[in-house]
């Protein structure tokens, strides 16, 4: 396993992110206690220190299971990443949302399941669209400098609103975005319009969830395996189905598996990034971190590039039209440099 530094800080983490919202069995799905503690152990084992988690999954047992698999273990060796936001319980009107009242309450209440004194990163896990950004990032910048938590990141949020934040907390010298967490694979190209930009513009390392897009990526529905998606699911369009046929083709020519090249994908953008990847069982697991050891050819990823290409809408296709690309005006540029 490679470590990568996280955003624009100090902070090395594994070339491949351990989701955990599997982690427990509420709902009628997921693993055991002790499933997730032979993934974690395989994971750490493997060179794995990131996990990601948060206060709502599986309604915070996945929280309690990695506490209780941390706790005799090193914690310092995990870079343990948690969010805030989403209701995690009906007992009041500020149980859920973006508010410094529910951030310190969830945070309390997630070291407390975690059974750990820190936080290395935590997220605002979606936009409320009710609360002052402000509001947002002092609260969090007390939590760093109050030693509970470390680093601070953000997750599925307008680009406009990590960009007012990240640059009022620089104003004001507060703790800044390391991270963002958006949904982003070959099926789901959009963050490239204005969130990866951004990300890229603040230096924040990206941290894709369902980079598989749900297994499609896999190649399981083509052959007919549709478990629990939904009919007329977007993973289930020509597009979708167009996208993985290719996919898995380049998987054939390399003897890999599908997963491994739609993973590698995402790791081999120009900009940093380090896929989420979620595990109920071992096998799972085993078989994702193989990615590590795959390398697509710049051919390949033209390839990929091609077949999942999406417009990127007003002003990213307006930039790339022959006339309009900056480098056109160098002769305006010219004369200003010789006056």
């Amino acid at each position: 396993m490679k470590y990568k530094l996280l955003g624009r800080s100090g902070l090395k983490v594994s070339e491949l992110c351990l989701g955990t919202m599997g982690f427990g069995t509420e709902a009628g799905w997921g693993a055991t206690k002790e499933q997730s503690f032979e993934i974690m152990e395989a994971y750490a084992n493997a060179g794995g220190n990131f996990l990601d988690t948060a206060n709502i999954y599986k309604l915070g047992t996945s929280e309690k299971i990695i506490g209780e698999f941390m706790h005799p273990r090193d914690r310092d060796y995990f870079v343990l990443a948690t969010k805030y936001s989403l209701l995690d319980n009906k007992t009041n009107p500020n149980a859920s949302g973006n508010n410094r009242k529910n951030m310190m309450r969830s945070v309390e209440q997630s070291l407390q399941r975690l059974q750990t004194d820190f936080i290395d990163v935590l997220y605002l896990h979606i936009w409320d669209n009710l609360t002052p950004i402000d509001e947002v990032l002092r609260g969090l910048d007390d939590l760093v400098r109050n030693g509970m938590v470390n680093y601070i990141a953000i997750s599925d949020t307008p680009a406009w609103v990590v960009a007012k934040g990240n640059t009022l907390a620089e104003l004001m010298g507060w703790s800044q975005f390391i991270a963002l967490q958006v949904e982003y694979s070959l099926l789901q190209r959009t963050p490239e319009r204005e969130l990866i930009p951004m990300a890229q513009h603040f230096g924040m390392t990206l941290t894709p969830w369902a980079p598989l897009a749900g297994g499609a990526l896999t190649g399981k529905y083509l052959r007919g395996d549709f478990g629990r998606i939904k009919e007329g699911s977007n993973r289930l369009n020509e597009r979708s189905q167009s996208i993985t046929k290719e996919v898995v083709a380049i998987a054939e020519e390399l003897g890999v598996q599908a997963s491994h090249v739609a993973l590698k994908w995402t790791m081999q953008q120009p900009f940093q990034s380090i896929p989420i990847v979620g595990a109920t069982k071992l096998s799972q697991l085993q078989e994702n971190l193989k990615t590590i050891d795959v390398t697509l050819t710049p051919e390949h990823m033209q390839r990929l590039d091609e077949v999942s290409a999406i417009p990127l809408g007003f002003p990213g296709d307006f930039f790339k039209e022959e006339g309009v690309r900056l480098n056109n005006f160098g002769g305006f540029y010219d004369k200003i440099e010789k006056r």
